[in-house]
């Protein structure tokens, strides 16, 4: 599309051939054919806004004298005003209403020309083209990184001999020679003992296999690592939490680009494969994000506009989500209860439909072979009962107690890395704790599986063709099997625990463990590292564990009054998979504090629908008791730790305290810097610059009556006097500032003033000194300032930015505040 319309733009420009034969200056065809060339450049070629000042100059003189110019969408204010630094927050505010403006612009020169009208309905419809392309480039993204990965998980044990590109179970699926007992073996898939040394059992077999395995885990985390610290840097860790600080208006370059993409869809694909305690699932919304931004430099509506583009990022983190658990509805409510700061009507609609977009990608890719978009689809066929609730609550409470200790572990443990000198080895970090990881994985089944094939095995419920431990029941009669076996003609019936069962159990109570532990050391390495995989791993597990043992308890005592009608002929008397997914939303909603969307994420994941309450049950209870020993989720402790200039809107501000005993400058302190309408000249205004950090300054009446006119930024300032001596002739350092709408008398051998009130916020946000604080950080949070202003009967007094709220906030929460790192 992009050459199509380049090329098209030359073709137009080869039939005006202004060089050879100049078309009249007053040709109307001029005119229509200059307009068009420049709304193709526009869509197709994003850097020609840089150049859009040499083409006016050339085709102005074609202009007709009588003629206005018509519709010149391109002609701009000076390179780089209203752009913002690395580090810094943008300004809401000013964003939203260049949009309307741009908006107003176009809807009045809409009505003048067709092509003017074209260009509108093309504006309009950009929006939805933009969610098209994300959807569909993230969802190839995670197609490809859920078959990579999967396919080199495997590669761990063993290969293909008809193609090392099979995994293991689609190696066998062409196999006539498997049986259900032993469904996984086939004569195409061999292991590296079998490979290597042509063993098939005994201990060497089991000691080649163990090594080999732990190498492919260590090469695997090891390029994780070394790509990471070696291209982006960025691509380590979830994302989310830098997510919502990009959402919530900061600016980190780079951390959305190009770079950060490509490595991270490696180092994903490597990270999990290597059987860390780690999951896709959230770095697929960094990923999803990044697909955003790339593609946002393509519209100009969005590349030019830090609040539209933010909209946009909302809408992938839907998608995100949406791709990683097959989800877009669980995904929409995830944006919007998680990670969004700020999400209109039209997000929603646009969110769901990306959603959309990306789920029908991700089904057409098919990366799982079962025709599905996730991997737990599960059908349970025995009904819940009202008593069970109890043991729903309970798991529910587990989940809390894990989110909250989970939380305050892993914090500990990243501001140990942080703080002392284990945070200077990244690479030795990853590689150590790769190594333990395969080494205490390997011997135990549960752990030596994939988190996801874990879960999976955990939420089944026990069929007749089941040859899993979980199933390894006794049926009364006596006769031991590894499936269940029938007690009636019609159906399953009671199972009492066997001898597979049990080794089952206390292996899934030492992965439990082991669990727990890798995971709070892994979340935080510089490897992409996931949090909503282990922490469902852990729940599932404690789940199948409490749910085998409601089952045998019910079997065991069907005749009490608690338990009668549970346990009825040719049905099973609880569903111990049930328990396994109550108890993974439990897990993830005490790390994550999610709710509405987790429960929606949850049925859409397994297609469970009827068992919404046991799952709400279970969600509000951990939410509940996760709160009520910290309130913060695991990703806004990150955002804390990191120092990022995060105002959480869930927070809230107890403290009386007013604009006063916040604001700078502070008793003693020099008084704040500010500007003059007049009477500046250029160079103070530069020595100004030099001498101060400041984001913005004030702008005032004189220094003898310091009454408040506006605020300028510090950037647009710069680029405006840098702009001024290149361009505009006789400006020297004497040549004085103005931000006056009418030019002051001066002399005539005075040099050229600078008028810079073009760029002047001539209503910036103030507040009094008695106002509130509690006030002063509902309208930070809802507006999304970056700035206000303290006046008194219109006099200038002092400054509160938001870092200076967060410093506040912090102080009165007996914290350091000097943790807020950015401006």
């Amino acid at each position: 599309m992009f050459f199509f319309f380049f090329f098209f733009a030359i073709f137009l420009l080869k039939q005006i051939s202004f060089k050879n034969n100049l078309p009249k200056k007053n040709s109307p065809s001029l005119l229509y054919t200059y307009l068009a060339i420049k709304l193709i450049l526009l869509r197709s070629w994003p850097n020609y806004l840089n150049y859009s000042s040499s083409w006016n100059k050339v085709f102005s003189e074609w202009r007709p004298n009588n003629s206005p110019k018509l519709m010149d969408l391109l002609d701009d204010t000076v390179p780089g005003i209203g752009t913002y630094e690395d580090f810094n927050t943008i300004d809401w505010v000013r964003e939203k209403s260049k949009d309307r403006d741009r908006h107003r612009e176009i809807a009045n020169k809409s009505k003048q020309s067709t092509v003017a009208l074209l260009f509108s309905i093309s504006d309009a419809f950009s929006g939805w083209l933009l969610m098209l392309l994300i959807g569909l480039m993230s969802g190839a993204l995670a197609g490809g990184i859920d078959i990579a990965a999967h396919w080199m998980t495997d590669l761990k044990e063993g290969v293909c001999l008809n193609g090392f590109w099979f995994n293991h179970e689609h190696c066998c699926w062409a196999s006539n020679e498997t049986t259900f007992q032993e469904r996984d073996k086939c004569p195409q898939w061999k292991s590296w003992a079998e490979l290597m040394v042509g063993v098939s059992e005994g201990p060497g077999l089991y000691v080649v296999n163990y090594f080999m395995y732990v190498c492919w885990a260590l090469l695997f985390a090891f390029l994780a690592v070394i790509l990471v610290r070696a291209f982006a840097p960025y691509a380590c860790g979830s994302g989310i939490p830098e997510i919502k600080t990009i959402l919530s208006g900061f600016i980190i370059r780079g951390y959305l680009g190009k770079w950060t993409l490509i490595i991270k869809t490696i180092t994903l694909v490597l990270a999990v494969s290597s059987g860390l305690s780690l999951g896709k699932e959230g770095p697929l919304v960094h990923v999803a994000c990044c697909c955003a931004n790339i593609l946002c430099h393509f519209f100009t509506k969005y590349r030019r506009n830090e609040a539209k583009k933010r909209e946009v990022l909302s809408a992938a983190s839907a998608v995100g989500v949406s791709v990683a658990f097959g989800a877009p509805i669980g995904g929409v409510l995830f944006s919007l209860e998680e990670v969004s700061y700020y999400f209109p009507l039209k997000t929603l609609w646009r969110s769901f439909f990306a959603a959309l977009v990306a789920a029908f990608t991700l089904r057409s890719i098919n990366p799982f072979g079962n025709s599905r978009l996730v991997l737990f689809y599960v059908e349970f066929h025995t009904p819940w009962h009202l008593l069970e609730l109890i043991p729903f609550v309970l798991l529910g409470i587990f989940g809390g107690l894990w989110g909250a200790f989970f939380i305050r572990a892993n914090i500990a443990w990243c501001r140990l890395r942080k703080n002392t000198s284990l945070g200077h080895y990244p690479v030795l970090e990853v590689v150590v704790v790769t190594l333990l990881t395969a080494l205490l994985a390997f011997p135990i089944e549960y752990t030596k599986m994939s988190s996801s094939e874990l879960i999976s095995e955990l939420f089944n419920d026990c069929g007749l063709l089941d040859s899993s431990k979980l199933c390894g029941y006794t049926s009364n009669s006596g006769s031991t099997s590894g499936s269940v076996n029938a007690t009636a003609a019609n159906g399953l019936g009671a199972r009492l625990a066997g001898p597979g069962l049990y080794t089952a159990m206390w292996q899934l109570a030492l992965a439990l463990v082991l669990k727990m532990v890798f995971t709070v050391v892994t979340f935080g390495m510089k490897v992409p590292s996931g949090l909503f995989i282990p922490s469902m791993a852990v729940g599932a597990i404690a789940g199948r564990l409490l749910g085998v043992c409601m089952e045998q308890l019910a079997i065991r005592h069907h005749e009490r009054d608690i338990f009668r009608g549970w346990c009825s002929p040719g049905a099973d008397c609880i569903t111990p998979g049930l328990y396994a997914m109550v108890g993974a939303a439990a897990c993830l909603g005490g790390v994550t504090r999610m709710t509405v969307s987790l429960v929606v994420i949850m049925f859409e994941l397994t297609g469970g629908l009827e068992y919404i309450v046991p799952l709400m049950a279970a969600a509000m209870t951990s939410k509940w008791v996760a709160d009520a020993l910290g309130r913060e989720s695991i990703y806004e402790a990150h955002i804390r730790l990191n120092g990022y200039p995060f105002l959480e809107a869930k927070e809230e501000f107890r403290h009386k305290t007013l604009a006063t005993d916040v604001m700078r400058p502070r008793r003693g302190d020099p008084p704040v810097s500010v500007l003059t309408e007049s009477g500046m000249t250029v160079e103070e205004v530069e020595r100004l610059i030099a001498d101060t950090t400041y984001s913005g300054f004030p702008v005032v009446i004189s220094q003898q009556s310091p009454r408040l006119v506006g605020f300028v930024l510090r950037r647009d300032l710069v680029i405006s006097l840098e702009n001024a001596r290149r361009h505009q002739e006789g400006v020297v350092s004497m040549s004085p500032i103005l931000f006056t709408e009418c030019d002051p008398p001066m002399s005539p051998s005075a040099p050229p003033a600078v008028k810079l009130r073009s760029i002047l916020d001539l209503s910036p946000f103030t507040v009094t000194v008695h106002t509130a604080m509690e006030i002063v950080v509902d309208i930070f949070r809802k507006l999304g300032l970056r700035q206000c202003l303290v006046i008194q009967n219109g006099r200038l007094l002092g400054i509160i930015t938001k870092k200076d709220i967060l410093k506040h906030m912090a102080q009165m929460a007996n914290r350091d505040p000097d943790s807020i790192l950015f401006n």
